[in-house]
């Protein structure tokens, strides 16, 4: 089974967002919305991606957006505007919520101390579990395997983050995606974000599917 239209969609919306290559980035937005992306679809993969490449990127994606949906208004095209986020019911505390969010991404238990990064600067851990995987994954805008399309997207084209990359290219496959998915997303960031990063990537995705065997 391929990418579809919409997933196909979203690649370049989320490399040319965390390059900041704006004008790469509007003809990704009509595309996008041409193949069914909902504006609160393209809205949340823009908010999804600060926690990645930060809010000047994002907010400056969202810029770009705006004036799209304005000349797509202009010329009469209206757009659908999609569902908004469920309100959360959950009494669980915002740091269980993403502890079981990220539990469920990775399709193993979370148990032992901190090691690594997080016990050497545990608030940063505390924020991951907080803010990303509560506040925003618990947004259900987006599907679990729409996030980490988005993700794996920002980080190949930021570059130089080969271990988160591998982190999320084992999610994908967890949530659903295939060898042929992935390696399909390959070759799409191969046409937008460079030779260079689809390189880079296509390295680690062979690494993650010979581990995945």
């Amino acid at each position: 089974m391929s990418l579809t239209n919409k997933q196909l969609s979203t690649i370049p919306i989320a490399v040319y967002t965390a390059k900041g290559e704006l004008q790469q980035l509007k003809p990704a937005l009509n595309e996008g919305l041409d193949a069914g992306l909902t504006i609160n679809e393209i809205k949340e993969v823009m908010v999804h991606l600060y926690a990645y490449c930060g809010f000047p990127r994002s907010i400056r994606g969202l810029q770009a957006f705006m004036e799209v949906l304005d000349e797509r208004k202009a010329k009469g095209i209206e757009d659908e505007t999609g569902a908004d986020a469920s309100p959360i019911n959950d009494e669980r505390s915002k740091y269980d919520r993403g502890k079981a969010n990220l539990e469920e991404l990775l399709g193993r238990p979370i148990t032992g101390p901190q090691t690594g990064y997080a016990a050497f600067a545990p608030v940063i851990e505390i924020f991951l579990k907080e803010h990303l995987f509560a506040d925003i994954f618990d947004r259900d805008v987006l599907t679990y395997a729409e996030r980490e399309l988005a993700t794996i997207s920002a980080i190949s084209a930021i570059g130089g983050a080969e271990p988160m990359l591998r982190s999320h290219l084992a999610i994908c496959l967890n949530v659903g995606f295939t060898a042929g998915q992935l390696n399909e997303f390959v070759d799409v960031i191969k046409s937008t974000a460079g030779k260079k990063e689809a390189k880079a990537a296509q390295s680690v995705l062979n690494e993650v599917l010979k581990n995945s065997q």
